[in-house]
């Protein structure tokens, strides 16, 4: 038996989508455990793509897929993603799909409250997708939101949405110049949601805990990355939710004791969409250079990321507070041309070394790289499958990485195929080939 928490170790975008899809073929369970359709996992399947927001990348395979209670949930999404799926020949129903009867609803009024609030901070817009995840997060924490577990129940589901509506037209109106809504137009919408999703909602707790005491191999799935952390990230400009490992436990219902191995899925190099300090972001030819052959656009967004070199000040912020016990490299073919490629080792800010990532904005912001520079390799590595294949100079990059973060790495992407991947540990030590 394995559990596996797989998280992103920079600002999301690192690749895990992929990686999820790849380790699936050997886990009987996949849970989402955070987030919502804020984040996007963009999968390439026997040449095809497929963008995932909320049901974990797992169900391309055929296995039992779970949303945990650490998820906020928009239905319209959710239901436009399976309808997606069945359509491409994907089997989803109630014995391979299923949500937690806690997870938190996002209704219609948060999205609105989200976009109408971007609004009107102007220059200084946070970068929300504006899709309702922090109104909804909000609500969940001021024990004013609305479970799956109400909308099994009409009568119940209809008390809650005018209790709360009376308040959220208030501040729609007169606060934010937002037109009000209807709260009847919204309890007939969910009404046939419900219809829908009520065969899917379980109680995933439960369920997981009875697939542990079986020696399931289970797979917990994060959204975005440690640094987009509403705790640890680079706040205000985080998302919501927590997204380190440690929500693995809390966001599905089991204990932190039941949790195997932590896998970082960090990118070769750094991305970022949206706004926020970045301090080995590029501006020149070569950030462009990256940016382009990285095909960097949000999945969920669309949004062009800002790219820079590797910062393993960040990455070891991330192996502390998630306790990694492996790494996987991803887009290590997009640094493939460079004459140079560089890893920031350190900050320097006013005249003094920073080594650990600051939580002051003000500081990050005026902190500038401190680099180690390598000499790159021209040959495309999109063909390679093993390590001993690799450039040497790919390779000295590689085992860089490992010294520096002090965490093996077990996993390379050289391409965004399933097959484009070097495993050099299967984190669930099964055999392929059994």
């Amino acid at each position: 038996m394995s559990n596996i928490v797989i998280v992103g170790t920079q600002w999301g975008d690192e690749g895990k989508g992929k990686i999820v899809d790849l380790l699936a073929e050997f886990a009987d369970i996949i849970i989402r455990f955070q987030g919502g359709n804020n984040a996007g996992h963009t999968l390439v399947v026997d040449g095809k793509q497929f963008i995932s927001h909320l049901i974990p990348s797992g169900i391309l395979q055929g296995k039992v897929c779970l949303i945990g209670n650490g998820l906020v949930v928009d239905p319209a999404v959710l239901i436009e993603e399976m309808d997606l799926l069945t359509d491409m020949g994907i089997k989803v129903g109630p014995d391979n799909l299923r949500i937690s009867e806690t997870a938190n609803l996002i209704m219609p009024y948060h999205k609105q409250i989200d976009l109408a609030r971007e609004e009107m901070k102007g220059d200084k817009k946070i970068g929300t997708t504006g899709r309702g995840i922090g109104p909804c997060y909000e609500d969940k924490v001021a024990r004013m939101g609305i479970r799956f577990v109400e909308l099994l129940d009409p009568d119940t589901f209809k008390e809650k949405v005018f209790a709360v509506m009376e308040e959220k037209n208030f501040y729609l109106e007169k606060f934010l110049s937002s037109a009000p809504i209807d709260p009847q137009s919204i309890i007939d919408i969910y009404s046939e949601y419900a219809k829908k999703l009520s065969p899917y909602i379980s109680n995933v707790s439960v369920e997981l805990d009875r697939a542990i005491k079986q020696e399931k191999h289970i797979l917990f799935e994060g959204a975005q990355g440690t640094h987009l952390d509403i705790d640890h990230g680079t706040y205000p400009y985080v998302t919501s939710s927590n997204t380190v490992a440690g929500n693995a436990s809390c966001g599905s219902g089991i204990g932190p004791g039941k949790l195997d191995k932590i896998i970082g899925i960090v990118k070769a190099y750094t991305t970022r969409v949206g706004s926020g300090p970045f301090t080995t972001e590029l501006f020149d030819e070569t950030g462009e250079k990256i940016q382009k052959k990285g095909a960097e656009f949000g999945a969920t967004t669309g949004r062009k990321r800002r790219c820079g070199w590797l910062d393993m000040v960040m990455l070891k912020n991330s192996v502390r507070l998630n306790s990694l016990t492996s790494l996987v490299l991803t887009k290590l073919d997009v640094l493939s041309g460079l004459e140079t490629i560089e890893i920031c080792t350190a900050y320097e800010c006013n005249g003094k070394i920073i080594k650990d990532f600051p939580a002051d904005q003000k500081v990050l912001s005026s902190c500038t790289p401190v680099c180690e520079t390598f000499s790159g390799w021209s040959r495309e590595i999109d063909d390679i499958r093993t390590l001993e294949d690799l450039p040497e100079n790919a390779k000295k990059y590689l085992k860089r990485i490992e010294e520096l973060s002090g965490v093996p790495v077990g996993i390379v992407s050289v391409g965004p195929g399933r097959e484009q991947t070097i495993i050099v540990n299967n984190p669930f030590f099964i055999d392929k080939n059994c």
